[in-house]
């Protein structure tokens, strides 16, 4: 169940991150509140999935879900531009997040 709740989490932390880009300050009222539930709600996960499984491991697989979902997203709607090196390290990092879950 841990590690259910910390893909959610990361799941939610690209969440808060794209919607804080978009908050423009916190001066835009819908993604400030997105932000504040999709926090609220990652750092809950985290810190229950962080109960059972060890500190180090959980962060960096919550890390690297948010990281990689929130530079997908960009390039998906044209914020960032895609290179394949760009490809490589993002599939660098997916690789380490399933390596730390399989040593797990």
């Amino acid at each position: 169940m841990a590690w259910i709740v910390l893909v959610v989490s990361g799941v939610l932390e690209a969440v808060w991150a794209t919607a804080l880009g978009k908050a423009a300050g916190f001066s835009r009222l819908g993604p400030s509140i997105v932000f504040g539930v999709g926090l609220v709600l990652s750092m809950v996960g985290l810190a229950y999935a962080m109960r059972s499984l060890p500190t180090g491991t959980a962060y960096a697989v919550w890390v690297g879900i948010g990281a990689v979902l929130t530079v997908t997203y960009s390039m998906a709607t044209g914020g960032e531009s895609v290179t394949p090196l760009k490809v490589v390290f993002l599939l660098a990092i997916v690789g380490g997040v399933i390596g730390l879950k399989a040593l797990h």
